[in-house]
């Protein structure tokens, strides 16, 4: 018995290191796995630093991008009013509130939600009681005229990209729709989302039809076509300047931070999400305006103003 009591820890010892060599074996076999990979990888050559993206032919991907200060410097819904002052739609005094509002825009390049509600009423009350197909067709106008100068060449060619790997690509913005399906069309994209305005047999009425796309309205609008048109939504991109566009940048699985102010900037970088900046003088903004730089946009706006005035004295 006391052979047997001596023998019995002795073979229960022997098993746990035969286990032990055997754990050891297998991961010595899968590190030496992992290193013969490593050496091949390293003959054909290094691999590239990040997936190629966007992924050519990948239909179940589409591309969303906002279009104020995104695609465009400055606001769309300021340069058609310039369009429209052009064209006598309301008055001088009218015309100094969107200059106003534009270079506050451009110097500050962000969204002020009650600014841009402004901004919204006084379009409305200028397009009550017109024609739907007069302002689709003004709009064409005044793209060629205070727009398409306006486009970031940047942000223009990452649409191409997605464009080239045979995705869709949507405008997104609280901009009116029609004016953003003009912008679209021009740039070769797929379509627009944008702030439908309420009309009645083809006549302005100066209501909106809910509310603007603007915030979290813009995350639902991309959620309800990504429905529709059978897209992954964690296939898909999306770009924006502003932190109010936050909840439509989480929506996809590769969000893009354009020209981003300083509350999307923080958030993009706390998150790792990629970033492209397009302007100049980006720093300057970020410590306060010079003094000379505000002067100098102001005085562009004035000139501008000027300029419409004496054309049509």
């Amino acid at each position: 018995m006391a052979a047997l009591g001596w023998l019995t820890p002795r073979r229960r010892s022997a098993t746990a290191r035969s286990v032990l060599a055997g754990e050891a074996a297998a991961e010595a076999a899968r590190k030496s796995s992992q290193t013969i990979e490593a050496l091949e990888a390293l003959e054909e050559g290094p691999a590239p630093a990040e997936p190629e993206f966007p992924v050519a032919g990948d239909v179940h991907a589409a591309a969303f991008f906002d279009l104020d200060n995104t695609v465009m410097q400055g606001a769309a819904i300021f340069h058609f009013g310039r369009g429209l002052y052009k064209r006598k739609f309301f008055q001088r005094r009218e015309l100094a509130r969107f200059a106003w509002q534009q270079t506050w825009f451009r110097l500050a390049g962000v969204e002020d939600p009650d600014h841009m509600q402004d901004v919204r009423e006084s379009a409305l009350s200028i397009v009550k009681g017109h024609r739907v197909s007069e302002l689709m067709s003004i709009g064409e106008e005044i793209y060629d005229e205070y727009m398409a100068d306006r486009i970031w060449p940047g942000t223009r060619a990452l649409a191409q990209a997605h464009l080239d790997a045979g995705q869709k690509v949507w405008l997104v913005t609280a901009a009116p729709v029609e004016t953003a399906t003009i912008i679209a069309r021009r740039l070769g994209l797929t379509g627009a989302l944008g702030t439908v305005a309420e009309s009645v047999d083809g006549v302005y009425t100066g209501k909106l039809v809910g509310e603007p796309l603007h915030g979290p309205a813009k995350a639902e609008a991309v959620r309800a076509l990504a429905a529709a048109e059978g897209l992954d939504l964690a296939r898909c991109a999306a770009y924006s300047d502003s932190h109010n566009d936050i909840p439509m940048l989480s929506l996809v699985g590769h969000p893009y931070a354009i020209n981003p102010d300083t509350k999307l900037r923080k958030h993009a970088r706390e998150r790792d999400w990629r970033l492209r900046d397009y302007r100049t003088g980006r720093k300057a903004a970020k410590v306060g305006i010079p003094a000379a730089a505000g002067v100098g946009a102001l005085a562009g706006g004035t000139a501008a103003a000027v300029a419409l005035h004496r054309r049509r004295r």
